[in-house]
């Protein structure tokens, strides 16, 4: 089996794995309204058949990393993980010739490993993760010797997974949770914002804030659907000062300005895992994160699910499922009104006034999710990830001088991508047409 030990050990000699055949348009510190990178990536002859197996392979999240993978490094061995065959079927055709399907139930710890069988690495991206009890796939991969990346968005998921730290280490297995779109992304511009603050300004870091907007459901349908709901059930984690505080889920609204293209939208609080993990990790003492989504009644509607459902309920991931299956339909009619806009804003503040944004906006989430997971997963093939389980801001899990080529690949198709600048230099006030559209 061709490990993700011997691969790592292989590659921890080498600055870089895969060779970038065009030039970068811009950089993370640049305002230009692009961020793209060379389509393919070259390989070296040792690891350019490298195995990765996709679970979720088959839905919106997991399928369009397969795709963001394939396009980047047509060389990998892309195994399509799901249950439905017929699915599978479809997404090996689009993925072309250098792909298969590899039927997976990930509940199941015989059929995870077999599956993991010569497989480099493995991208979780079956979820959702709210309410998961154990953290199987993570387990077959450390069991297996198998590099990891999870797409997690859920607190108590990705403490979980930390908690794995020393068994990966002593199976010599690289592996990063929450390495998505947010969670992931957000947390490397955090962490570049924060670095850049303490090397160009003598104040220190005080108050770090993640912003978060998807048009409707972004296109990822009854997944993200039912993450939302699950979340609605969950106190929010917030530090203030240093001090741990919970706060009542979709409250606190704030009007924030994501910049051209989409404008000030209204976002609500929510537990999301990169609050603690940025805390922690970065050592900033005041962390929140807010979401919101338009059109705007589904802001309203989600305000009072939490104010008129029991918290139970919105825990309950059956009882979760069945909402999903009601509303659904109607999601679905809306977001082909509504769009799949996504924007993120990450913004800095420090002690002797400075103040950073970080922004990061696509027209389509179902696209720009799978750019970032493939950053990670690229980012862990190229060895930048050492052994243990990391979060993506930590300098194990995405070294520093990494970072940047991560968020070059995960920004490719961006109209707005700019990091490190003062608020007044992204913020815009352009016209809404309605349901979340604006020119």
């Amino acid at each position: 089996m061709a490990g993700a030990s011997s691969v790592y050990m292989h590659l921890k000699s080498r600055v870089s794995l895969c060779n970038v055949t065009a030039a970068v348009t811009s950089s993370p510190s640049s305002s230009s309204a692009e961020a793209q990178i060379g389509s393919r990536v070259q390989l070296p002859e040792k690891t350019r058949n490298s195995r990765v197996l996709v679970l979720g392979g088959t839905g919106r999240v997991g399928g369009s990393t397969a795709i963001a993978l394939s396009n980047l490094c047509p060389d990998l061995q892309i195994l399509v993980g799901g249950r439905n065959r017929e699915k599978g079927a479809n997404m090996v055709a689009t993925l072309g010739g250098n792909s298969e399907f590899s039927e997976v139930n990930i509940d199941n710890v015989k059929s995870l490993e077999a599956a993991l069988k010569d497989v480099d690495l493995v991208v979780h991206a079956a979820g959702p993760f709210q309410q998961a009890e154990k953290c199987t796939v993570l387990e077959a991969a450390l069991q297996t010797k198998t590099a990891y990346v999870d797409v997690c968005d859920d607190t108590a998921y990705s403490l979980r997974a930390k908690s794995f730290n020393n068994r990966a280490l002593a199976a010599n297995v690289p592996a990063i949770t929450t390495g998505g779109i947010y969670p992931g992304v957000s947390n490397v511009m955090a962490a570049e914002l924060v670095r850049a603050a303490r090397s160009e300004s003598k104040g220190k870091p005080e108050r770090l804030r993640f912003y978060y907007y998807t048009a409707g459901t972004g296109g990822a349908g009854p997944t993200i659907l039912a993450t939302s709901f699950l979340l609605l059930g969950e106190e929010v984690v917030a530090f203030n000062k240093g001090e741990k505080i919970k706060l009542k889920p979709y409250s606190g609204m704030l009007t924030i300005d994501f910049g051209k293209g989409i404008g000030k939208k209204d976002v609500y609080l929510l537990n999301l895992p990169e609050v603690s993990s940025t805390h922690e990790v970065l050592g900033v003492p005041t962390v929140s994160a807010r979401f919101g989504t338009s059109p705007f009644f589904w802001n309203w509607g989600m305000a009072a699910m939490t104010n008129l459902l029991p918290a139970e309920l919105l825990r309950d991931r059956s009882k979760v499922q069945q909402m999903v299956d009601l509303f659904d339909p109607v999601v679905r009619r809306v977001d082909g009104i509504a769009g799949e806009r996504v924007s993120m804003r990450v913004d800095l503040e420090c002690s002797d006034g400075r103040n950073t944004v970080g922004i990061f906006s696509h027209k389509r989430l179902s696209v720009s999710v799978g750019n970032a997971t493939a950053a990670f997963a690229l980012a862990i093939l190229e060895g930048s990830t050492k052994p243990g389980v990391w979060f993506p801001e930590e300098t194990e899990g995405i070294a520093i001088e990494a970072r940047e080529l991560l968020l070059k690949r995960a920004a490719q198709g961006t109209f707005n991508f700019v990091m490190n600048k003062p608020s007044w230099m992204v913020e815009t006030n352009p016209k809404e047409l309605g349901f979340g559209i604006y020119v």
